[in-house]
């Protein structure tokens, strides 16, 4: 009771909508298993109609709440590279990851400079804030890629289309923020004359992505030392706690943070070393489930507020040339560059077309924004949100809608049946119904 009314307190409103939340999370993907909705255009349309109650008076604008926004998306990342990582069978080396490294090599770095081009040279953008926007939407996003990604640990759900998709997703992500730190470089030179490129070169991308590399390594490692080979009365598998990937997850992200390195990159070479020091042990999955469940839940909550922010005015900034311009970054660029970077690559045309058109766009667009919003004085920040949050919903409407008819398609033409597993997937964009 509140001021002498029967009006339930507000904490005692949030705890009876997180418990809905999470009902939602685990009931939804089985709602939208045959029906042609994904289950982020249900959590953003949720998000829109509660944030439209006048009764509603939080903002979800991530402009008035800056840190707020890189911290909470920074967190849901690293949630899901961790899952990604330890759902890879494929044992790392450089033949077998053949097409990671077209999508990383090639494919991204004619994305960016296509992106900057773009809005920069067509639509008059800054070019600070082109190169910016481009590191932001370069990237495939790991959180809403999961239906286009492998299945679980050791369900041999690993074709080269969701093996490429997962393995880009993991990677490009700390690959992509050396040129975010290069538009905050060249900032912040334009306002002080100094020189910025030795700095940059060695220290945001040699150092930072091969300390970040290395100190995933090592810590992924010893994780799994203590989860699997310890003597068998104290190792860690011996809980039967998933928790423990999550406590890898934040561990290795801290460790290599607190040494300037990237911790997103990290944090995925974390996964894949952990998952290596025993492949074949069933606790893979148990770290998985877990894994999973939390990013799912983070996942939602944050579409919740996205579609919040999409109800209160956060595309009211975009131009129609805007408009236009995120149309072509999702359905030329990405296409056409992810053709560029497979030329020579032996696999089927149909594999080729799905692994350059599912470049989905997502949370790490918003955290890479957040980060460098927040690291350098920009104009018309708002019209920046409002082009990466347009090109996210069109991504979620664009992917979601079509992931289940491509993915089933490309199965029955690699000789596999659709429906031989109908367990519920992975948080994505899609129901069950996508495998």
């Amino acid at each position: 009771m509140t001021n002498g009314t029967w009006l339930p307190e507000p904490y005692i409103l949030a705890f009876t909508g997180f418990g809905v939340l999470i009902a939602l999370v685990a009931w939804l993907p089985l709602v939208l298993k045959r029906l042609p909705l994904s289950l982020p255009i249900v959590c953003i349309a949720l998000g829109a109609a509660l944030f439209s109650l006048p009764q509603v008076t939080l903002s979800p604008l991530p402009l008035d709440y800056p840190e707020v926004t890189e911290r909470f998306t920074e967190l849901v990342v690293i949630i899901a590279l961790m899952g990604a990582g330890l759902k890879l069978d494929r044992i790392f080396d450089w033949h077998h990851w053949a097409v990671t490294w077209r999508l990383l090599g090639v494919t991204m770095p004619l994305g960016i400079g296509a992106i900057v081009l773009l809005l920069g040279w067509g639509l008059g953008y800054p070019w600070v804030a082109a190169l910016l926007l481009a590191a932001s939407l370069a990237p495939t996003d790991p959180v809403l890629a999961s239906d286009v990604q492998v299945g679980p640990p050791k369900t041999g759900q690993e074709d080269e289309v969701r093996f490429g998709l997962t393995s880009e997703a993991g990677l490009n992500d700390g690959l992509a923020f050396p040129f975010v730190h290069l538009a905050i470089a060249l900032a912040a030179a334009a306002s002080s004359g100094e020189p910025w490129f030795i700095d940059w070169i060695t220290y945001r991308v040699l150092w930072e992505i091969g300390g970040g590399v290395a100190a995933g390594w090592l810590i992924g490692r010893a994780f799994g030392w203590l989860t699997f080979h310890v003597p068998a009365d104290t190792k860690l598998a011996k809980t039967g706690d998933g928790l423990i990937a999550l406590s890898a997850t934040l561990v290795s992200y801290g460790l290599t943070e607190i040494v300037h390195c990237y911790g997103f990159l990290a944090v995925f070479v974390t996964a894949l070393a952990f998952r290596s020091t025993h492949r074949e042990h069933d606790f893979q999955v148990q770290m998985h489930e877990m894994t999973e469940q939390i990013e799912r839940i983070a996942m939602m909550v944050l579409l919740l507020l996205f579609g919040g922010a999409l109800a209160r005015g956060l595309l009211a900034p975009v131009t129609w040339p805007d408009a236009g311009a995120a149309a072509v970054i999702l359905l030329i660029i990405r296409p056409v560059t992810g053709l560029i970077g497979l030329i020579g690559f032996k696999a089927d045309w149909t594999e080729k077309l799905t692994l350059a058109f599912f470049g989905i766009r997502g949370v790490g667009s918003f955290y890479y924004l957040a980060y460098g919003l927040n690291h350098m004085e920009l104009a018309g920040a708002e019209r920046l949100w409002g082009l990466v949050g347009l090109i996210v919903l069109m991504s979620v409407l664009l992917h979601g809608l079509t992931v289940t008819p491509i993915m089933r398609f490309l199965d029955r033409s690699q000789g596999r049946d659709p429906d031989v597993d109908e367990a519920t997937p992975p948080p994505g964009l899609k129901g069950p119904a996508s495998r």
